[in-house]
């Protein structure tokens, strides 16, 4: 298993397709969401993830969506692996580049509700109330 973090221009075109392969199989495929995932965002990302061989098992991306805050928006966590602290791994080693990369004054989630615990574990606080976000509840999170 190898950790990566890398800008947009950096992927390969292989790892690209791979973390759109990975998004799909868990937010389609295994969640129902049906939305337009690749919004251009990805563009300003930092990409975060574990592969496994050639297959992205992990992912998550991070933008600065506060410029003038400075506040730094992790989205698309996802894990292939449930329950096997994947998540948790990920979540440590990209938020420590997160904050030498841009340290940032904070770290915002938009969580679906069923994964606020995980989010409270890696020391987020809610900052909102609930809210529906492609069909899902989601709650936002913070990290000082």
């Amino acid at each position: 298993m190898t950790f990566y973090a890398k800008k947009f221009s950096q992927l390969t075109t292989e790892e690209l397709y791979e973390i759109l392969k990975s998004r799909a199989e868990i937010f389609l495929l295994e969640q129902g969401i049906v939305c337009q995932d690749m919004d251009d965002i990805d563009y300003e990302c930092m990409h975060y993830f574990f592969t496994s061989g050639k297959r992205v098992i992990a992912y998550l991306r991070a933008f600065v969506s506060n410029k003038e805050n400075n506040i730094v928006t992790i989205g698309r966590v996802i894990t292939l692996e449930h329950k096997k602290g994947l998540g948790t791994e990920l979540m440590k080693k990209s938020i420590a580049d997160i904050k030498e990369r841009f340290n940032p004054s904070k770290i915002s989630v938009h969580a679906q509700k069923q994964a606020t615990g995980f989010y409270e574990k890696m020391g987020f606080v809610p900052v909102s109330g609930e809210y529906l976000e492609e069909g899902i509840v989601h709650i936002t999170m913070e990290l000082e």
